[in-house]
């Protein structure tokens, strides 16, 4: 499956993060995580995309920006084109 770069800002401590990451994966899915922990300017970002909010996971694909917060595999799926089951 070839979708578009995937960038994941995520926090170490967001169990919505996780079982993003997992759905990610379970899927064979490529991303690229960054840590907003660690990274001001990350967060930064995050928190403009969001209306000042430190939504995570905030995804962005293609250019645009969306936060799967709280968790749901029907969003991923539908924003990433791909399947909601593997």
């Amino acid at each position: 499956m070839r979708i578009s770069p995937i960038t994941l800002y995520a926090s170490a401590h967001c169990a919505d993060c996780h079982r993003t990451m997992q759905f990610l994966r379970e899927r064979g899915v490529a991303f690229r995580e960054i840590n907003i922990d660690d990274a001001p300017a990350a967060e930064a970002l995050v928190l403009r995309v969001n209306d000042g909010r430190r939504k995570v996971p905030t995804i962005e694909i293609e250019g645009r920006f969306f936060a799967c917060s709280p968790f749901d595999p029907y969003q991923l799926a539908r924003e990433l084109k791909i399947p909601l089951n593997n």
